[in-house]
């Protein structure tokens, strides 16, 4: 494990990470600082300090998740006419089916 110091918000925090992760850390360590200061919050108590960094980035988090989010699907979904037809075509030829099944049991298809 590697040792590292990473100054936020005018203070120093001892932090380990794995070797080789170091700049990495100090990287985002240096993110969360510019959050303080745009923040306004230098000065504040350590955990209210690092509560407004980290709804700043949960904001910034958020935003690029919205902009990388599919669009919504329509309500309705694009009518093809054509499949529409034969839906009609198809609805027609087993209305027709029902009606010709009703007649027989009614007795209707029977000739003197």
């Amino acid at each position: 494990m590697s040792n590292i110091k990473l100054p936020i918000g005018g203070r120093s925090f001892a932090v380990s990470c794995a070797p080789g992760e170091e700049e990495h850390i100090r990287a985002l360590g240096e993110r969360i600082d510019e959050s303080i200061r745009e923040a306004g919050a230098m000065g504040q108590s350590e955990p209210r300090m690092l509560l407004f960094a980290a709804l700043m980035l949960a904001d910034e988090l958020h935003e690029v998740q919205s902009a990388a989010a599919p669009p919504p699907q329509s309500a309705t979904p694009e009518r093809d006419p054509e499949a529409d037809a034969q839906l009609s075509r198809t609805i027609d030829a087993i209305t027709q089916r029902i009606e010709n099944i009703a007649r027989h049991l009614e007795g209707g298809d029977h000739h003197p």
